[in-house]
């Protein structure tokens, strides 16, 4: 069963869904989110906090090593923010906040092509998927530089 994370960010922006790979962690793990537009008021700890293109997301470090240790048996000086965000434990959901809304519009544009012309319409399609991952290859989302 998959249950549906989302937390607001400090400044109540955005709001964001989170995946969390197999249901170790709880959603607590994830303490804290800044979006870019979040004030700089709390210094950045290494410890505990992973940037990701202008997104903060600050974990409960003594949680996650208590539930990957005991779930995974995993090695709790291994249990880095990188780690948890990189092996899919609490990350986003999408490969970036906000991506569904953009995707949206895009894809809104080749469906259309479809009633046109079937074959223009799958090329359309293949073309897009894969300038939008260079895109975000390029911008540095972590996601999309792990796929």
């Amino acid at each position: 069963m998959c249950i549906d994370v989302r937390k607001t960010c400090e400044c109540s922006t955005h709001t964001v869904q989170f995946h969390l790979r197999d249901n170790i962690m709880p959603p607590q793990v994830i303490s804290r989110l800044f979006c870019p537009s979040c004030p700089g008021n709390s210094a950045f700890d290494n410890e505990s906090m992973l940037y990701d293109n202008g997104w903060i997301i600050e974990y409960d470090m003594d949680l996650a090593r208590t539930m990957l240790e005991k779930k995974l048996q995993t090695y709790p000086e291994d249990v880095v923010p990188g780690f948890i965000f990189d092996k899919g434990f609490a990350c986003w959901q999408e490969m970036y906040p906000g991506e569904q809304k953009d995707i949206k519009k895009d894809r809104e544009k080749i469906i259309k092509l479809l009633k046109e012309d079937r074959n223009v319409y799958l090329h359309a399609m293949q073309n897009w998927n894969i300038e939008r991952i260079e895109r975000l290859k390029t911008a540095g989302w972590r996601k999309v530089q792990q796929a």
